[in-house]
């Protein structure tokens, strides 16, 4: 018997104009077991370039997630190169997996090449991606980062000038900076990965793909060897006794999200 993988991509802010788009990319790259969805969140910034816009989708994010784990997802998928909140949404889903683009990205990159680039849309997006280049353990990896000087809404306004951009930084990552893997730094730059890796002979990554083969791959061994997120430390998830005694779920508009089906309450 054939069991269907289901996966919710999530595109955390508040619009929905790259759903369609994403959906149709994906599902000409899924297994043919995997059912894929695509959604973004019922409020929020159009993008989330600045550290103030990521914190204020926290919320409907991570409730959105642990609301996917009720209904039934085998995964979920954080559609933003910043990786908002990914270990946050680990700890509170118990066996869902739940990816995100930069470390699935560097996780291949680092497999495939001994140093990798990362192409962003503006310089003010590097520190924070270094942080978690670091943070994932790929310091040695990185080659550099190069900037397109786009904000991530032009990404698609002109695509003949993003192919462009994209090509000129990566040929220079690939010759000036040693690059042996390209990584797109944003889910907004999908669709250009396969001419631009023809273009300058090295592997480029996708940051729609990367994380979203990362979750198929998670969810079948989870499913046939039970390799899931560990609870015993860092992924511990919080006890549903103190999110009840503290009245969490009413203070923050998620009544029954983690009581409805425990009997705890």
């Amino acid at each position: 018997m054939v069991v269907t993988k289901g996966i919710l991509f999530i595109n955390p802010v508040g619009h929905n104009t790259w759903d369609t788009a994403v959906k149709e990319y994906l599902a000409a790259a899924k297994d043919d077991n995997t059912e894929v969805h695509v959604i973004s969140l019922k409020k929020g910034p159009r993008h989330l370039e600045f550290h103030y816009y990521e914190a204020l989708i926290g919320v409907e994010l991570l409730h959105t997630i642990k609301q996917a784990e009720k209904q039934g997802y085998d995964a979920a998928v954080i559609g933003c190169f910043y990786d908002p909140f990914l270990h946050e949404a680990r700890e509170i889903c118990e066996s869902m997996v739940v990816t995100a683009p930069a470390e699935a990205s560097m996780q291949l990159a680092a497999m495939l090449g001994d140093r990798f680039s990362i192409m962003v849309g503006r310089r003010k997006w590097i520190p924070a991606m270094r942080r978690n280049v670091f943070k994932y353990g790929y310091g040695e990896k990185l080659a550099s980062f190069r900037s397109l000087e786009m904000g991530v809404l032009e990404f698609h306004e002109d695509e003949k000038h993003t192919e462009a951009m994209l090509k000129s930084e990566a040929e220079r990552a690939v010759k000036d900076d040693f690059a042996e893997v390209v990584i797109l730094g944003c889910t907004i730059q999908f669709g250009f990965y396969r001419e631009l890796q023809e273009l300058i002979g090295v592997p480029v990554i996708d940051a729609v793909l990367a994380p979203f083969k990362q979750a198929e791959y998670l969810v079948e061994v989870r499913n046939k060897m039970g390799w899931k997120p560990s609870k015993s430390g860092g992924f511990e998830t919080p006890p549903v006794k103190e999110i009840v005694e503290w009245d969490l779920e009413r203070q923050y508009g998620a009544e029954g999200l983690w009581t409805r089906n425990n009997g705890e309450k």
